[in-house]
């Protein structure tokens, strides 16, 4: 199974759905808790949903269930809890909500996670990546761009 994360911050749409068309993806997974911001800009619910159909021929989810509860981002993002608890907070909610059991992994062969960083470093669509690869047999991970 191969598995891709890509996040939208820092990328003109060109490079974006580029990256998307080059790798080949079926289906985006949405994993962000709010994606209809309007910070978003071409990556706001329904303008991707359309945008990836008619661009790339790309299926578009929204899974909460991949997301971190409003909670824990804040605690991370406003209240200044360090990543390395913001990771073992999240691996425990993934762990509670037994992601590994109730995503089927059809949707995620040949997918791409989505969420707003830049960079996968310090994204929860990189622990969500890790996780499942870890619980799942044959996942190999890419991070696009």
């Amino acid at each position: 199974m191969k598995l891709y994360t890509i996040g939208f911050t820092k990328k003109s749409a060109e490079r974006f759905f580029g990256l998307l068309r080059e790798a080949e993806v079926t289906t985006l997974v949405d994993v962000r808790l709010n994606n209809v911001s309007q910070l978003a800009g071409f990556a706001k619910r329904d303008d991707l949903k359309y945008l990836l159909s008619e661009i790339c021929g790309i299926n578009y989810t929204h899974r909460l269930d991949l997301a971190p509860t409003q909670s824990l981002l804040d605690d991370y993002k406003k209240h200044g809890a360090s990543w390395t608890t913001y990771e073992d907070r999240f691996f425990e909610l993934m762990r509670h909500r037994r992601i590994e059991d109730t995503i089927p992994q059809e949707l995620l062969n040949n997918a791409v996670l989505l969420c707003s960083e830049d960079k996968a470093h310090h994204c929860h669509r990189r622990l969500v990546a890790a996780y499942l690869a870890q619980r799942w047999n044959n996942v190999t991970i890419e991070h696009l761009g």
